[in-house]
């Protein structure tokens, strides 16, 4: 595989978009700050379906296309 999805960089980019930091973003969705944090930093490379569901819902997105 050439090139890897960086799921992390994904969600950054699409937090951003919403103009919330970090911090609001894990309040908001439920997932704690530091596993936020790793997740985008690429410590963290495949978060579990749970993770995933409540960073897609609370971005408004399928999970689907935070793997694209």
């Amino acid at each position: 595989m050439a090139t890897e999805i960086n799921i992390g960089e994904n969600i950054k980019k699409r937090r951003a978009k919403l103009g919330l930091s970090q911090e609001d973003f894990a309040q908001k969705s439920s997932v704690k700050y530091t596993t936020l944090t790793k997740i985008e930093t690429g410590v963290i490379k495949k978060p579990s379906v749970i993770l995933m569901a409540k960073i897609a819902k609370t971005l408004a997105v399928s999970i689907e296309d935070l793997l694209k």
